[in-house]
Protein backbone atom coordinates (compact mmCIF):
# COMPACT_ATOMS: atom_id res chain seq x y z
CA UNK A 1 0.00 0.00 0.00
CA UNK A 2 1.23 3.48 -0.87
CA UNK A 3 1.51 5.86 2.05
CA UNK A 4 -2.00 7.02 2.80
CA UNK A 5 -2.71 10.40 4.33
CA UNK A 6 -5.92 12.24 5.09
CA UNK A 7 -7.00 15.81 4.68
CA UNK A 8 -10.20 17.71 5.30
CA UNK A 9 -11.68 19.29 2.20
CA UNK A 10 -11.44 23.01 1.64
CA UNK A 11 -13.71 25.33 -0.34
CA UNK A 12 -11.54 24.91 -3.46
CA UNK A 13 -12.36 21.16 -3.37
CA UNK A 14 -16.09 21.56 -4.13
CA UNK A 15 -15.64 20.24 -7.68
CA UNK A 16 -13.61 17.28 -6.44
CA UNK A 17 -16.27 16.48 -3.84
CA UNK A 18 -18.92 16.52 -6.57
CA UNK A 19 -16.75 14.17 -8.66
CA UNK A 20 -16.75 11.64 -5.80
CA UNK A 21 -20.48 12.09 -5.21
CA UNK A 22 -21.15 11.33 -8.89
CA UNK A 23 -18.86 8.29 -8.82
CA UNK A 24 -20.68 6.97 -5.76
CA UNK A 25 -24.04 7.61 -7.45
CA UNK A 26 -22.88 5.59 -10.50
CA UNK A 27 -21.89 2.70 -8.24
CA UNK A 28 -25.26 2.85 -6.45
CA UNK A 29 -27.14 3.12 -9.78
CA UNK A 30 -28.57 6.50 -8.72
CA UNK A 31 -26.73 8.82 -11.06
CA UNK A 32 -29.97 10.45 -12.18
CA UNK A 33 -30.65 11.60 -8.61
CA UNK A 34 -27.58 13.83 -8.27
CA UNK A 35 -28.66 17.48 -8.43
CA UNK A 36 -25.77 18.88 -6.37
CA UNK A 37 -23.53 21.54 -7.90
CA UNK A 38 -20.17 22.86 -6.73
CA UNK A 39 -21.96 26.05 -5.65
CA UNK A 40 -24.49 24.14 -3.52
CA UNK A 41 -21.70 22.10 -1.93
CA UNK A 42 -19.74 25.27 -1.17
CA UNK A 43 -22.80 26.86 0.42
CA UNK A 44 -23.90 23.91 2.58
CA UNK A 45 -20.51 22.46 3.49
CA UNK A 46 -18.31 25.53 3.78
CA UNK A 47 -20.60 28.54 4.27
CA UNK A 48 -23.23 26.91 6.49
CA UNK A 49 -20.95 24.24 7.96
CA UNK A 50 -23.48 21.40 7.79
CA UNK A 51 -21.01 18.70 6.74
CA UNK A 52 -17.33 17.94 6.38
CA UNK A 53 -15.41 15.88 3.86
CA UNK A 54 -12.35 13.79 4.58
CA UNK A 55 -10.19 12.77 1.63
CA UNK A 56 -7.91 9.74 1.58
CA UNK A 57 -4.80 10.72 -0.36
CA UNK A 58 -2.24 8.33 -1.90
CA UNK A 59 0.69 9.53 -3.99
CA UNK A 60 -0.71 13.07 -3.92
CA UNK A 61 -4.05 11.95 -5.40
CA UNK A 62 -7.46 11.84 -3.67
CA UNK A 63 -8.42 8.16 -3.89
CA UNK A 64 -11.41 8.13 -1.58
CA UNK A 65 -13.71 10.37 0.37
CA UNK A 66 -16.06 10.38 3.31
CA UNK A 67 -18.75 13.00 3.78
CA UNK A 68 -19.98 13.23 7.37
CA UNK A 69 -21.74 15.47 9.87
CA UNK A 70 -22.72 15.47 13.50
CA UNK A 71 -26.09 14.29 14.72
CA UNK A 72 -27.27 14.06 18.31
CA UNK A 73 -28.49 11.22 20.51
CA UNK A 74 -30.81 12.28 23.29
CA UNK A 75 -30.44 8.83 24.86
CA UNK A 76 -26.65 9.04 24.97
CA UNK A 77 -26.69 12.79 25.61
CA UNK A 78 -23.89 13.37 23.11
CA UNK A 79 -23.29 14.16 19.49
CA UNK A 80 -22.59 11.34 17.10
CA UNK A 81 -20.74 11.25 13.83
CA UNK A 82 -22.99 10.31 10.91
CA UNK A 83 -21.26 9.04 7.77
CA UNK A 84 -23.37 10.01 4.76
CA UNK A 85 -21.03 8.85 1.98
CA UNK A 86 -17.95 6.67 1.76
CA UNK A 87 -16.33 5.90 -1.57
CA UNK A 88 -12.97 4.65 -2.80
CA UNK A 89 -12.12 4.78 -6.50
CA UNK A 90 -12.34 1.28 -8.06
CA UNK A 91 -8.66 1.14 -9.02
CA UNK A 92 -7.70 1.71 -5.37
CA UNK A 93 -10.03 -0.81 -3.76
CA UNK A 94 -8.65 -3.86 -1.98
CA UNK A 95 -5.72 -1.91 -0.54
CA UNK A 96 -7.27 -1.11 2.83
CA UNK A 97 -8.17 2.50 2.02
CA UNK A 98 -11.87 2.16 2.89
CA UNK A 99 -10.96 0.60 6.21
CA UNK A 100 -8.39 3.34 6.82
CA UNK A 101 -11.01 6.03 6.10
CA UNK A 102 -13.44 4.43 8.56
CA UNK A 103 -10.71 4.12 11.19
CA UNK A 104 -9.77 7.78 10.77
CA UNK A 105 -13.42 8.81 11.07
CA UNK A 106 -13.81 6.66 14.19
CA UNK A 107 -10.71 8.32 15.66
CA UNK A 108 -12.19 11.74 14.87
CA UNK A 109 -15.44 10.72 16.58
CA UNK A 110 -13.51 9.63 19.67
CA UNK A 111 -11.37 12.81 19.64
CA UNK A 112 -14.54 14.91 19.44
CA UNK A 113 -16.18 13.03 22.30
CA UNK A 114 -18.94 11.53 20.16
CA UNK A 115 -21.03 8.74 21.61
CA UNK A 116 -21.23 6.74 18.39
CA UNK A 117 -20.71 6.64 14.66
CA UNK A 118 -23.51 5.58 12.32
CA UNK A 119 -24.20 5.17 8.62
CA UNK A 120 -26.66 3.54 6.24
CA UNK A 121 -26.04 0.94 3.58
CA UNK A 122 -28.21 -0.16 0.69
CA UNK A 123 -29.69 -3.62 1.26
CA UNK A 124 -28.35 -4.97 -2.05
CA UNK A 125 -24.76 -3.87 -1.36
CA UNK A 126 -23.51 -7.20 0.01
CA UNK A 127 -19.78 -6.37 -0.36
CA UNK A 128 -20.16 -3.27 1.81
CA UNK A 129 -22.40 -5.02 4.33
CA UNK A 130 -19.85 -7.82 4.74
CA UNK A 131 -17.05 -5.25 5.01
CA UNK A 132 -18.87 -3.28 7.73
CA UNK A 133 -19.70 -6.42 9.67
CA UNK A 134 -16.04 -7.51 9.49
CA UNK A 135 -15.18 -4.29 11.31
CA UNK A 136 -17.64 -5.01 14.12
CA UNK A 137 -20.45 -2.74 12.92
CA UNK A 138 -23.96 -4.11 13.35
CA UNK A 139 -27.18 -3.29 11.49
CA UNK A 140 -29.90 -1.54 13.45
CA UNK A 141 -32.55 -4.26 13.41
CA UNK A 142 -36.08 -2.99 13.74
CA UNK A 143 -35.33 0.52 12.44
CA UNK A 144 -36.42 1.89 9.07
CA UNK A 145 -35.26 5.19 7.63
CA UNK A 146 -38.07 7.52 6.55
CA UNK A 147 -37.70 10.38 4.12
CA UNK A 148 -39.85 13.32 3.10
CA UNK A 149 -38.50 15.13 0.03
CA UNK A 150 -39.73 17.34 -2.79
CA UNK A 151 -43.52 17.70 -2.87
CA UNK A 152 -43.95 15.48 0.22
CA UNK A 153 -41.62 17.74 2.20
CA UNK A 154 -43.50 20.84 1.02
CA UNK A 155 -46.82 19.26 2.03
CA UNK A 156 -45.44 18.31 5.43
CA UNK A 157 -44.26 21.88 5.90
CA UNK A 158 -47.77 23.07 5.07
CA UNK A 159 -46.64 24.91 1.96
CA UNK A 160 -49.05 23.09 -0.37
CA UNK A 161 -52.40 21.44 0.09
CA UNK A 162 -53.16 17.86 -0.73
CA UNK A 163 -55.57 17.37 -3.59
CA UNK A 164 -59.07 17.01 -2.17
Amino acid sequence: MEELTFRLAERKDAGRILFFVRELAKYEKMEDQVTATPELLEEWIFDKGHAQVLFAVADGQEVGFALFFHNFSTFVGKAGLYLEDLYVLPEYRGRGYGKALLRRLAAMAVERGCGRMEWSCLDWNRPSIEFYRSLGAVPMEGWTIYRAAGPALARLAGETRDEE
